[in-house]
């Protein structure tokens, strides 16, 4: 390995005795390498796609509203989760809790609040999307039980329902 070391320091020697008698031609080529290898790391920036770059103009932002929620209203069935689930971590990462008026949907983003009604009997309530599911093909929403309770479903265990985005 020292062998190595000693080839590879060869030709820096040999330059080295050669410009020794030149320091000013010794100490130009140091602050060319120098200057080079500072140019070097210097990163550009990308380049626009734009042909015209135009001036940014302050503009409010624009609240777009996702795809899916685009997809409401949904009519379908629903069905409902409570006990079983209670005190576990969702999947946005809350936890469940029976009492509160959440839901789960396959795609609704996190936090979108939905007005669900039963189509049986007029009652609707506000659920906010905290989980996914449900996994029974022909449900389009799981309720809290807190929800299902206020839509009188409970004793069901399932009803058809109309999903519409929340006016809030």
């Amino acid at each position: 390995m020292q062998v190595a070391m000693v080839l590879s320091f060869l030709p820096l020697k040999f330059i080295v005795r050669v410009v020794s008698g030149r320091r000013s031609l010794l100490l130009a080529m140091c602050l060319g390498l120098l200057f080079s290898q500072g140019c070097a790391m210097l990163q550009r920036p990308p380049a626009s796609t734009e042909t015209t770059a135009q001036p940014e103009t302050a503009k409010p932002p624009i609240k777009q509203t996702p795809a899916e929620q685009r997809k409401l209203p949904q009519t379908g069935e629903a069905s409902w989760y409570g006990a079983q689930h209670q005190g576990k971590r969702t999947a946005s990462g809350e936890i469940f809790d029976q009492g509160l008026f959440t839901a789960a949907h396959r795609t609704l983003p996190f936090g979108s609040k939905i007005k669900v009604t039963n189509l049986a009997n007029g009652k609707s309530v506000e659920v906010k999307i905290n989980d996914r599911g449900p996994f029974a093909e022909d449900r389009i929403i799981d309720l809290s039980q807190a929800a299902a309770k206020a839509l009188e479903m409970l004793q069901s265990g399932k009803t058809t329902v109309r999903l519409e985005l929340s006016s809030d």
